[in-house]
């Protein structure tokens, strides 16, 4: 199983999670982080040496994912897998996916790469080396069956995660909420490039915010020495506990990327902001076939989250938008009650049960 990124760690644990209810005796090997292997898999590189986004930045360690790339290959073929999963992480995986598929490999994919937004042409390489998709989002299936491709829908799997959360006592206690400092949640992002652009500019866009308590959601891939040489010792940085911090927040400011879906379905009101070198984003603007970048947005196809993209996405306007949907702002209400849309379109859940069911038919038939 390779995953290469924070969000594909989470649904990844919970596919393991839910094939070792079907079947502990089976023998899972990862590319992944703490949330596979406390899940139940074994794995042999994390995340945190994985992850790269943006063309300039893929192209500057370049030589670090070719090593890594040739690792797993490696990797593979010593372990001699039944069947490899594959979720998201498209740059990596795909070029995987035709690797393991020439090799004899039985190739499965969960989390479909966003070839609907950009590089439509993968859906060809898709079709050739990918034994089954899997697909999350309503509108993919029918996206697919454009190509003649047949994808299996099993729903998103972040509905069974919050359906299934329960706020930490202990961490609540912990944070010792007052009613007269309301929370605002800063959500930066899981990659150091990333947590290193926007949660500078996240700070500065609620410095002058004082009646309210500012919390950064810190994620485990990084060190918590990384983050002081961004805010300081005395900004709140909590690591793991984004969700618990996101049930006591009023509002957040979030990194476009999974964490918008989590943050809307767990109702609470945010602004995106995306912001990456300008050369990966001129490139992008270019080749990018979609109109919003949030998958809140994207899911609703209308704006139902404020984007601030690039130069937008800068202090004063993500002050001026995060104003907006605070407590008794005028974009609150409209909000909420489409994040009760979107609940709605997405359906009842069960994502990781189906796709772990789906595979130990696959691996049944297959030996």
């Amino acid at each position: 199983m390779i995953a290469g990124e924070a969000s594909g760690d989470l649904h990844g644990s919970n596919l393991i999670k839910a094939l070792l209810k079907e079947d502990e005796n089976l023998s899972i090997r990862c590319w992944g982080g703490d949330l596979m292997r406390d899940a139940g898999g074994e794995v042999v590189k994390h995340i945190r040496d994985l992850a790269f986004m943006g063309f300039l930045e893929v192209l500057l360690n370049i030589r670090t994912i070719l090593k890594n790339m040739s690792a797993c290959k490696t990797d593979v073929l010593e372990f001699k897998p039944d069947v490899l999963v594959l979720i998201d992480y498209p740059g990596f995986n795909l070029r995987i996916a035709e690797w393991a598929y020439k090799n004899g490999v039985k190739v499965c994919y969960y989390i479909s790469p966003q070839v609907w937004a950009w590089k439509q042409s993968r859906v060809h390489k898709i079709k050739r080396f990918v034994d089954h998709m899997y697909v999350i989002l309503p509108f993919e299936k029918a996206f697919y069956e454009k190509f003649n491709y047949s994808v299996e829908y099993v729903g998103h799997p972040l509905l069974d995660e919050l359906k299934n959360f329960q706020p930490s006592e202990d961490f609540i206690r912990k944070l010792n909420i007052s009613s007269d400092k309301p929370v605002i949640a800063l959500l930066p992002g899981s990659r150091r490039q990333e947590v290193s652009v926007k949660l500078p500019i996240m700070l500065e866009a609620v410095k002058s915010l004082t009646n309210y308590r500012i919390i950064v959601a810190g994620s485990t891939a990084l060190e918590e020495a990384f983050y002081q040489t961004l805010t300081g010792k005395n900004t709140e940085i909590y690591f793991g506990h984004t969700y618990d911090l996101l049930s006591v927040a009023e509002a957040a400011l979030v990194t476009s990327g999974t964490a918008t879906l989590e943050t809307a379905l767990l109702r609470i009101p945010e602004v995106v902001c995306y912001k990456g070198s300008p050369i990966s984003y001129h490139i992008a603007r270019r080749l990018i076939k979609i109109r919003f970048i949030s998958l809140v947005n994207l899911i609703m196809d209308r704006e139902v989250v404020t984007e601030l993209i690039q130069s937008e996405c800068n202090a004063e306007r993500l002050r001026e938008e995060l104003l907006k949907v605070l407590k008794g702002g005028p974009n609150r209400e409209a909000m909420l009650h489409a994040y009760d849309q979107l609940h709605a379109e997405l359906g009842q859940g069960g994502a990781s049960d189906k796709v772990a069911r789906s595979l130990l038919k696959t691996l049944k038939l297959s030996n």
